[in-house]
């Protein structure tokens, strides 16, 4: 069974970036990122099937599945972890007036959300254009996207909410099955 079996691609998504971000150097907004970080983490509903009783076997109902979902969601803390490290590296390739630009359209008032990812999509190919050609293709653009998150939160760090949430969309619309592929099993 593999992680999407167990996450939605939007968890997955913001598993990846969280990591990222808390472990990504020069970052001027881990307070804001530490309470968006409480909201993602806030306790799930419980199932409609989930009574609390004990089962025969000891366990609450579900209980087994839930340990394989804390082990997923490590793995991909760890791979958004050791991906900050190569966006670190990025970060200092990406020039400011660039970076500004693309916080102004996050700034623009009664602009949908499809148009900011399509922003962001066009910086994500403009940085990529400038990575080194070994990198995988898909990698590159997942770090491309997430270090442009950092650098846009960096410069107006009200915005990191939108920021994150156009960023997973983003990537859950570019990149959904290579990030759902860098878990445990495959």
């Amino acid at each position: 069974m593999n992680q999407g079996d167990h996450y939605d691609s939007i968890e997955v998504a913001s598993i990846v970036l969280c990591s990222f971000l808390e472990n990504s150097s020069d970052i001027t907004f881990a307070s804001t990122l530490c309470s968006l970080k409480k909201q993602l983490l806030a306790p799930k509903q419980p199932s409609v099937y989930d009574d609390g009783e004990l089962q025969t076997d000891g366990n609450n109902f579900g209980r087994v599945e839930d340990r394989a979902l804390v082990a997923d969601e490590e793995t991909f803390r760890k791979i958004g972890a050791r991906l900050a490290v190569i966006g670190d590296q990025l970060a200092a390739e990406i020039e400011h007036p660039f970076v500004n630009n693309l916080a102004q359209q996050f700034m623009v008032e009664n602009v949908s959300n499809q148009v900011i990812i399509q922003h962001l999509s066009e910086a994500v190919r403009n940085v990529v254009a400038r990575m080194p050609p070994e990198m995988e293709q898909e990698k590159a653009m997942l770090v491309a996207a997430m270090t442009l998150a950092k650098k846009v939160a960096n410069v107006v760090p009200a915005l990191l909410q939108q920021v994150f949430n156009v960023t997973v969309n983003y990537i859950n619309q570019n990149l959904h099955d290579y990030v759902n592929n860098l878990g445990p099993e495959n």
